[in-house]
């Protein structure tokens, strides 16, 4: 059996002497594994990039066997982010999140076009210049995960009040958000809602980024992660450290979407 489809590499591991066995996120048939002849050679090697767009046919004697994979390049995301640590962080981080988090070969077109819309901001011209456009495209994007392996977090009214005005905090048991006024009392135990996160703005400045990933990571470890008794993945620890660094040697620097 066979079958052709559009494939973002998240992780390859070399097989052999030349081959590699890679994981791909297709649009129609979720992650998937196959075997690449000479995936792991010098001429074929950087097509494995984690993050690349890749043209895919996969073909097997039977559907459960691993399978191969014929591939051809259609994007480079990788290349274009080598030479910017942060956007290089994020690529790395989203790959391998999506590595560990989704089952394999079960379909999730929203997850492939979300990630692809992330890929596609990072490597915009003048990305460098929009760390507000893909930072916060990057925990939009977690959150877009979560919901669509059935952990969705309703940050859209109050669970207290009801109210949709001054949220502030999201309930680490609920998922749902909290105002500032019901949630002051309590907010110890409550999570910070940053709030581009509430009203669909772009982040004002580095620590807003940070607590988005703080926030989503919970639920990443908690219900995700946790529920398959894996960490979550050390590329994701890696990008949070470049996001704390900034925000400790800049606390109230802002970020520019120009």
């Amino acid at each position: 059996m066979d079958w052709s489809d559009e494939g973002i590499v998240l992780g390859a591991r070399k097989h052999g002497e030349s081959a590699a066995i890679v994981s791909l996120l297709t649009r129609n048939h979720g992650r998937h594994m196959g075997l690449v002849r000479g995936g792991a050679g010098r001429t074929r090697r950087n097509l494995m990039e984690p993050g690349n767009l890749l043209d895919a046919e996969w073909r097997a004697r039977l559907a459960d066997h691993l399978g191969t994979y014929t591939v051809e390049l259609d994007r480079a995301y990788s290349a274009a982010v080598l030479d910017d640590p942060l956007r290089l962080a994020v690529l790395s981080s989203a790959c391998a999140v999506a590595d560990g988090a989704l089952p394999e070969r079960e379909p999730h077109a929203t997850i492939f076009a979300s990630m692809l819309h992330l890929l596609g901001g990072l490597t915009r011209d003048n990305a460098g210049g929009e760390v507000a456009v893909w930072s916060a495209l990057y925990v939009r994007w977690e959150l877009d995960l979560l919901r669509d392996l059935g952990f969705g977090l309703d940050l859209s009214v109050c669970a207290a009040t009801g109210s949709e005005d001054g949220l502030a905090y999201v309930s680490p048991r609920s998922g749902r958000a909290v105002s500032l006024a019901a949630g002051e009392a309590y907010r110890d135990r409550l999570l910070s809602l940053p709030m581009f996160l509430a009203d669909g703005s772009l982040p004002a400045d580095i620590d807003q980024i940070a607590r988005g990933l703080t926030m989503t990571g919970f639920f990443l470890e908690r219900h995700v992660f946790g529920g398959l008794n894996k960490p979550l993945p050390a590329a994701r620890g890696r990008m949070v450290s470049h996001y704390q660094r900034l925000v400790g040697s800049a606390p109230s620097a802002t970020i520019s979407s120009k």
